[in-house]
């Protein structure tokens, strides 16, 4: 994975090394519209070229357009004859960006089936772009992962290998990714709502990440990219092992307690107690040393303060700085700027939403900060940003409720625990 700095994503953002995209919904997005499937199609095809600049942009080295599968031959006969036309358009195009760009296209799947001038066409672009290192675009057409996998046994049984020497370094090598420095997809995208990898590189993607979007292929835009690559950077990937991400290590009733007894302070005419109380609350959160816990208070209470006053530029200020501290002092992952303002954000939203029922906005800033800090996806920092949110409303509710909030800032803390361990 690599760390990239690029100007379209926050700093320390773990990059793929090769992302896969199932280019699914086509049909669906045009009969949505009220128009021919054809539309959607045309519609798919014509945001590709954008979707690749914005891989190669990111830093992504791989990227596979799965745009045709061996199933796909069920289609109506006038459908079929659109599409292969379409991809010779397609291949002509992106091959045009390759040699600009130092891609190297590569075919995935079958070309025995699809029109001979595509073939043509194909082999042509392979042949064409061989040399270039910078990055690989896979085109899957008339591809599926089993088809690939007893492709690739015919090959070594026409090659009568001995049972010493099979192994999987072996086997990957006969797969349609073997000539690859990335053949394995770290994440793989899927739009449509689909909740399936449907076989794409199924040797392959033994520990491939998945992004299911619920909208269709043709709205997938640079943007919704980089909250997907975003999102997958938060991930902890142990491959059957373990991760190298620092384990929180609090004990949730401990730290709901003390998180309650500083909240219930209420005011500021006292700092130096809240800060004290505060400290108490990062030393059992962060395992913070005193010095540590002492300056990180400070900062975190001054944030406090100028947020208080809608200050928020100078907030996020205090709040970087105190950020900085807890990075330093875990070996947390998270960039502190990036973090500040997801506070300060969040406090805005707090702030906004005391009043209202619906608690959504909150609980989404609250999805956003605890991914950050502890590198969760969206879906692992769900329940934490649930129980937070009952658990800061019922704080602001009217009349006593410290007993109620504290019940679910415990299981804020438990669910935390769980998934950040």
């Amino acid at each position: 994975m690599k760390d990239k700095k690029e100007k379209n994503l926050p700093e320390g953002t773990l990059v793929p090394n090769h992302l896969a995209i199932i280019c699914d919904g086509n049909r669906r997005w045009a009969r949505a519209r009220g128009k021919p499937a054809f539309e959607g199609h045309r519609r798919g095809f014509d945001i590709t070229p954008s979707l690749s600049r914005a891989c190669r942009d990111f830093g992504i080295h791989t990227l596979t357009f799965w745009v045709f599968s061996t199933e796909n031959w069920d289609r109506p006969k006038e459908e079929i004859a659109f599409l292969m036309k379409k991809f010779e358009e397609f291949i002509d195009v992106h091959l045009k960006e390759a040699k600009k760009s130092e891609v190297r296209i590569i075919h995935l799947g079958r070309k025995d089936r699809i029109p001979s001038s595509l073939a043509k066409k194909i082999i042509k672009a392979e042949k064409e772009t061989k040399e270039n290192k910078k990055f690989v675009l896979n085109i899957a057409l008339d591809y599926g992962g089993r088809d690939e996998i007893l492709r690739a046994i015919g090959k070594m049984t026409g090659e009568k290998l001995t049972k010493e020497s099979l192994s999987e370094e072996t086997f990957q090598k006969y797969l349609d990714t073997g000539s690859q420095p990335f053949p394995y997809p770290d994440l793989i995208i899927r739009p449509s709502g689909e909740q399936r990898t449907s076989g794409l590189l199924i040797w392959q993607g033994a520990y491939s990440e998945t992004y299911w979007l619920p909208d269709h292929f043709p709205e997938l835009t640079p943007e919704i990219l980089k909250e997907a690559l975003i999102d997958f950077s938060k991930r902890r990937r142990r491959f059957g092992g373990n991760d190298n991400v620092p384990r929180v290590k609090f004990s949730p009733e401990k730290l709901a307690k003390l998180e309650s007894v500083y909240l219930q302070e209420g005011d500021w005419e006292n700092q130096e107690k809240k800060e004290e109380k505060i400290g108490n609350w990062l030393k059992e959160l962060y395992g913070l040393d005193l010095q540590n816990s002492s300056s990180a208070a400070q900062f975190y209470c001054e944030g406090l303060i100028l947020a208080g006053k809608e200050d928020w530029a100078k907030a996020e200020e205090k709040m970087k700085d105190f950020y900085q501290i807890i990075k330093e002092a875990t070996g947390y992952v998270f960039s502190p700027e990036a973090v500040a303002k997801l506070e300060v954000d969040l406090k805005k939203t707090e702030k906004k939403t005391r009043e209202s029922l619906d608690k959504a906005e909150l609980e989404k800033a609250l999805r956003n900060y605890y991914g950050e800090i502890y590198r969760l996806s969206d879906l692992q920092s769900r329940r934490t940003a649930y129980y937070k949110t009952l658990a800061i409303t019922a704080f602001n509710s009217a009349g006593d409720n410290s007993a109620t909030a504290e019940k679910y800032l415990v299981k804020t803390y438990e669910t935390l625990r769980e998934v950040a361990s």
